[in-house]
């Protein structure tokens, strides 16, 4: 089931809002509801603000997207959840530089935002009440149009200098290691800001426990496993970097011909490993066949159909030279789960998404291997 429905699209990109998004509209509604008791006025406040809120944070998203694209990065889509929105990039920039500046960019939308909310509402005056707690806090209280827009620059302010912290997978983690990179290199650089970030995460995870405020806490943990997890994406694109797709397919595949049919498929599946198939003719590549395909045509028709009508025709082809970090990325690009390895025009084999998965946790293993043995070497 897809729980991502898409509402716009803008630049080429698709603003998508998963189901669970509607949680925080009547989250607005049920808070904003009690200021005008037995009118609905006040929950359809609440509902406009989310809205409006959640338009600076697509704002933001396409902050992002927007330089990205610029610097030939394509943007999947935009997704917006309870906690906020994720911009979907294909791959990440190759140059620091470029990190950095599709990093900034999201903040900066909301410094603008914010700037244009100060001279809208009249800034002295908003000043003014920021300056007054119990004021702040009136003025913030009462469904208006000053309500509104003051809450919405106050909420521009939050989400400029929340970004801004120094961690993954926020956007002050990704300018943090974009500017470690000009001087460390790119997989020192995410280690270091992974640490930093971990740090900081387990910091607001105390301070939330501490004070009671169980959404930081939250916070603190989302923080704490996003940089994990870009540690570990940084670790697979260096150890993918090191092998290339012609040296990683399958070169005792099981192949089929034009003329096989599905009852020969399933006797392959049933007696290999192998979920994928490449029908050649001769060393021609015709299509490839998946377990998938195999499943949906005995469910959907009770003959015995050729190889040939159920086949993917439209199969990416990639250069045998090609690292497998560069396939990934291109896999992610187009959304394709196998890839077919060229050496010029000759076809050479399969390789799926699964098998560069394996081939990284192999790479990986024989690489702590040397590092381990070198370190016995150097202590010995």
């Amino acid at each position: 089931m897809n729980w991502n429905f898409r509402i716009a699209q803008i630049a080429g990109i698709d603003i998508k809002v998963h189901v669970t998004f509607f949680l925080i509209l009547i989250l607005g509604a049920f808070q904003w509801g009690g200021s005008t008791p037995g009118s609905p006025n006040g929950a359809l406040f609440g509902v406009v603000l989310m809205i409006l809120l959640f338009t600076c944070v697509t704002l933001h998203e396409l902050g992002h997207s927007l330089v990205a694209q610029h610097f030939g990065i394509p943007v999947k889509e935009i997704t917006l959840l309870p906690l906020g929105g994720v911009a979907v990039l294909t791959k990440n920039p190759d140059k620091p530089l470029h990190e950095l500046l599709i990093a900034v960019a999201g903040p900066l939308v909301n410094l603008v935002i914010t700037i244009i909310l100060f001279v809208v509402t009249g800034g002295t005056a908003q000043l003014n009440i920021l300056g007054g707690r119990g004021e702040l806090l009136n003025a913030l209280n009462q469904p208006s149009l000053s309500t509104l827009l003051l809450w919405l620059m106050t909420a521009n302010i939050s989400l400029f200098l929340f970004n801004l912290i120094p961690a993954f997978p926020l956007d002050g983690g990704r300018i943090l290691r974009a500017l470690l990179a000009m001087r460390l290199g790119y997989a020192r650089a995410t280690r270091v800001a992974s640490v930093i970030g971990q740090i900081i995460a387990i910091g607001l995870g105390i301070l939330g426990f501490a004070t009671g405020n169980f959404i930081l806490a939250l916070i603190a943990v989302f923080i704490f496993f996003g940089a994990g997890q870009e540690s570990v994406a940084a670790q697979a694109k260096t150890v993918l970097s090191t092998q290339r797709i012609g040296d990683s397919y399958n070169k005792h595949a099981i192949t089929l011909q034009n003329g096989d049919r599905v009852s020969k498929v399933v006797d392959y599946i049933l007696t290999s490993y192998q979920p994928d198939f490449a029908v050649v003719f001769g060393t021609q590549l015709l299509g490839v066949v998946t377990r998938s395909d195999v499943l949906r045509t005995l469910a959907t028709h009770p003959t015995d159909l050729y190889v040939s009508e159920i086949m993917n025709r439209d199969v990416l082809k990639v250069e045998a030279a090609k690292t497998l970090d560069e396939v990934r990325e291109l896999m992610s690009e187009r959304t394709a789960r196998i890839v077919a390895v060229y050496n010029g025009t000759t076809y050479l084999g399969l390789v799926s998404a699964e098998d560069i998965q394996e081939a990284m946790a192999v790479l990986a293993f024989l690489q702590q291997q040397k590092r381990i043995q070198a370190a016995a070497k150097a202590s010995s």
